[in-house]
């Protein structure tokens, strides 16, 4: 069974579409190889940074809970 061939978007090479190919279905194995290597850059934070979000996150919850059920006086 011959697969269907496709044309990759990003360099317009032709290429089989197979099954359980890593990457994008409209992009070939080289090009989808590529974007895979790169991992997602996702900057460290440190314990100062995680505190403060922590803390506006709390903030955050309680106003709206404060809102969400306060009592109509």
């Amino acid at each position: 069974m011959a697969f269907p061939l496709r044309i990759c978007a990003v360099c317009s090479e032709e290429f089989e579409l197979k099954p359980d190919k890593p990457g994008f279905a409209n992009r070939c194995p080289a090009c989808s190889a590529e974007e895979a290597d790169s991992p997602a850059a996702r900057p460290s934070m440190d314990a100062d940074e995680r505190k403060t979000l922590k803390e506006a996150n709390e903030a955050r919850r309680r106003a709206m809970r404060d809102l969400l059920y306060r009592k109509d006086s």
